[in-house]
């Protein structure tokens, strides 16, 4: 059984290797032990090894492929259907490649709106927070400011919660414990919902804690790739 130490450097070395675009360690991390269910994370590191034509990449792609696919979570198509252009085995999707962050993406796109919200430059796939824009705004240095109402270049998001609440439903669904499970239905109620829940998993089951960041950093990276699928790009390989 892997231990959940283990499971975390893992993902903590996936991720680094994704940010960094290093296709051969993300093949080796991959062909080395059993794959966490982390599939948006993962497609986007094979779509990394497949551009580099790394060995190992087009296996690891028809695994992660099917996952994606059997899945079927949003995003999970559109990932695994960039898999196939890169891979040879399907028709490239028309989409402009943009060099942007998911993760990064997903902070303007979730959350209180009263707090986040931002907007995404589709030029550079720099994601501008709410609080930079307004900071650069603001600023009377002679740095040139973006004209963040270029509808060209930029394009606006607020911040919605809604879907991060759904998660948390869905996720209750999936504990096994059912005394656990009866806890987080009743936190997830009222104000400070999203603390609360985690706070809740975390003094129950650290193993159910870190699941429940997994399952929630995939859906909000999958919901951050359909949209900006909708906006006609796909996340550019590095």
């Amino acid at each position: 059984m892997v231990t959940r130490e283990a499971r975390r450097d893992w993902l903590q070395q996936l991720r680094g290797a994704v940010y960094r675009g290093d296709g051969a360690a993300i093949v080796g991390l991959l062909a080395t032990d059993e794959p966490l269910p982390v599939w948006q994370l993962i497609g986007d590191g094979v779509a990394t090894a497949l551009a580099h034509r790394v060995d190992g990449a087009a296996e690891l792609a028809a695994g992660c492929d099917a996952a994606l696919r059997g899945r079927a979570w949003i995003g999970d198509v559109e990932l695994a259907e960039q898999l196939d252009g890169l891979a040879g085995t399907g028709p490239m999707p028309l989409l402009r490649p943009l060099a942007v962050d998911l993760d990064v993406l997903t902070e303007i796109l979730e959350g209180d709106p009263l707090t986040t919200g931002g907007a995404l430059d589709l030029r550079t796939g720099e994601v501008w927070p709410r609080s930079a824009i307004e900071y650069a705004e603001e600023d009377g240095s002679d740095v040139e400011t973006p004209d963040f109402e270029d509808a060209d270049r930029f394009r606006w998001a607020d911040g919605d919660s809604r879907d991060g609440y759904r998660d948390m439903v869905e996720f209750i669904d999936t504990v096994g414990d059912a005394r656990l499970a009866g806890r987080l239905q009743d936190a997830i109620h009222g104000r400070g919902t999203f603390r609360r829940f985690a706070d809740t998993l975390g003094r129950s089951s650290q193993d159910e804690l870190g699941r429940w960041f997994e399952w929630s950093d995939e859906r909000k990276r999958g919901r951050a790739r359909a949209w900006l699928t909708d906006l006609g790009f796909r996340v550019a390989c590095c």
